[in-house]
């Protein structure tokens, strides 16, 4: 409801938004069609690829990063060993699993930061500049996985994913994560466990996981609101691993260099290089998404971080 006591009414065209909360985005797209709704999320791939073509169908700009995190509090063995971990990740066909998820929508995630954060003093995209090299190799993966393995004096390991209910598109990337890591590791069982999004949190918190699918999406257009994620002892630093390299270049970029942008990216590149080589995360891809979307409907800002849409002007031709 428009409030007539703000600084600005005078420019607030609409009188009232309404939102409903659709939990299943194929319903979402059906109240679009029937005129119920002015925008509807093409969330999956079946939706995108049966709309793509539609006039009224757009890009939707984000800036979030989906990355796994592993319990490294030593409750799991496997999990504590860095060998393990890095198999995971070199495990992981980032390109492919974009492909086979998003239909391409998405990009591989090659950071925590994602593109189209931030950009270095001179001018690299940040994402691009702190990259440090995650691929795709599954002989180096298989043989990490093993000598992993023998170090734990175990032949075979079975791991749980966790993930979020509420999401659709989680289970088939979990889907994928499981037979795509089951085939790459010999010896390794993969579990699946979806809970209600609040329960995923609480797990989180909690360290009530092996294995964690989670995201993050920046506040502000700047590095450090990936960045404190994982500092030693965070609140989001949910697998709980201590890395002083990361978190000593992460306070630096946050005080010495605050000022000082390009010794800030390189604090930055610091950090994410020593997040890649303890395998403390695994990002997976740069979130994009589709959406339909009612052409009469004007003014809406889109950001891509802090406030996504802004309706301060919208309104209805």
């Amino acid at each position: 409801m428009k409030n007539k006591n703000y600084w600005d009414a005078k420019n607030v065209k609409t009188q009232t938004l309404t939102y409903q909360v659709v939990k299943k985005p194929e319903t979402a797209v059906q109240l679009y069609k029937q005129g119920k709704l002015d925008e509807a999320p093409l969330t999956t791939t079946e939706l995108y690829s049966a709309n793509k073509s539609s006039k009224n169908s757009v890009k939707v700009p984000e800036v979030r990063t989906d990355y796994i995190e592993y319990n490294q509090t030593g409750t799991n063995k496997f999990l504590a060993n860095t060998k393990i971990r890095q198999a995971l990740n070199l495990a992981t066909n980032r390109d492919e699993l974009v492909k086979e998820v998003t239909g391409g929508v998405s990009t591989a995630g090659t950071a925590l930061v994602p593109t189209g954060l931030a950009k270095t003093a001179n001018g690299t995209d940040l994402a691009k500049y702190v990259a440090p090299g995650y691929t795709y190799d599954k002989n180096q993966a298989a043989k990490l996985f093993a000598e992993g393995l023998k170090e734990l004096g175990e032949t075979k390991a079975t791991l749980t994913i966790e993930a979020a209910s509420d999401q659709p598109a989680n289970k088939v990337v979990v889907d994928y994560l499981q037979g795509s890591w089951q085939k790459a590791l010999p010896g390794l069982t993969i579990n699946q466990k979806f809970v209600p999004f609040k329960q995923r949190l609480q797990d989180a918190q909690n360290q009530n996981f092996e294995i964690l699918l989670t995201a993050w999406g920046g506040d502000y257009p700047e590095g450090s609101t990936f960045y404190d994620l994982f500092k030693n002892n965070g609140a989001y630093n949910d697998g709980k691993f201590i890395n002083n390299t990361y978190t000593d270049a992460v306070n630096k970029a946050e005080t010495t260099d605050a000022l000082n942008q390009a010794n800030r990216d390189t604090d930055y590149k610091n950090a994410e290089e020593s997040l890649f080589k303890n395998a403390n995360y695994s990002p997976l891809m740069f979130r994009a998404h589709y959406a339909l979307q009612n052409p009469d409907v004007k003014g809406v800002v889109t950001n891509t971080t802090g406030l996504i849409q802004d309706f301060k002007y919208a309104y209805r031709k």
